[in-house]
């Protein structure tokens, strides 16, 4: 029987291991075409908050990068999401957590975006606000304790982020979020998104059913309207630090189609 060459055999096995998560769609012998997974993260918050989630993704052979929002317009978030996108050679996945849905909502349009996956997000239609489409629903109640200050930044005080935001996670954890969260202008959530990008992308959807931030069913509400595949978990409103295998599943499951 004749043997194969041992650096043949070498170059065998790294292709055979360098995307698990694309495997059984195709071999990924071109490292463009792995997807990147860009990570967008919300209000009260900062990239920080996918870090459990980040060697989640590695670890399925996807590449992975969080966008720093400055939190001070829905033109400046989609710029700085856009900034990452335009950085990456291939197909991207655009994931939005709370507040980023609207970011990747908007920024979704931008041709390298093959698929998107919304957080526990809002998801405007064209031409609405954040807000618009939860109006009908209940006030979940960390919305009470935003404060305000003069420039008109919200910020939540710890009481609220380990009562309302956070719930699920241990006090350290907790403590850790509200030291680190990003200010976010309060006149981000009227402003109208001019780009409905799940329109005409696939999408996912995460409802977290314990959410205190955003009510759950208008979480549904959402995920239906827009037609995306729904994974309902049993969080609060930050699902990527209290389940963070189960949030990176799905966003592996948008990569797959990503990858087609």
């Amino acid at each position: 029987m004749k043997l194969l060459p041992l650096a043949l055999l070498a170059s065998t096995f790294a292709l055979g291991t360098i995307s698990p998560v694309l495997a059984a769609d195709k071999p990924a012998t071109d490292p463009a075409a792995i997807p990147t997974v860009v990570l967008v993260h919300g209000a009260f918050a900062d990239g920080s908050s996918w870090n459990k989630v980040i060697p989640l993704l590695q670890a399925k052979g996807l590449k992975a990068v969080a966008v720093q929002n400055p939190l001070t317009s829905l033109e400046d978030d989609v710029a700085a999401a856009n900034r990452i996108i335009d950085a990456q050679t291939g197909p991207v996945v655009l994931v939005g957590h709370s507040w980023a849905g609207t970011v990747i909502t908007q920024a979704g349009g931008h041709d390298k975006v093959k698929a998107l996956v919304y957080v526990a997000s809002f998801a405007p239609a064209l031409g609405e606000a954040s807000v618009d489409a939860i109006q009908s629903h209940p006030t979940p109640p960390g919305v009470a304790h935003f404060i305000q200050d003069a420039a008109g930044f919200l910020t939540l005080p710890p009481d609220a982020i380990a009562r309302d935001f956070a719930q699920d996670v241990s006090a350290e954890e907790a403590s850790l979020i509200a030291a680190t969260q990003g200010p976010v202008r309060a006149a981000n959530f009227a402003q109208k998104v001019t780009i409905a990008a799940w329109n005409s992308k696939p999408s996912w959807y995460i409802v977290a059913a314990n959410d205190r931030m955003i009510d759950p069913q208008a979480q549904r509400a959402l995920a239906a309207r827009i037609g995306a595949a729904t994974t309902v978990l049993p969080t609060s409103h930050v699902p990527m630090s209290s389940d963070p295998a189960a949030v990176a599943e799905v966003i592996a499951a948008a990569a797959r189609s990503a990858a087609k």
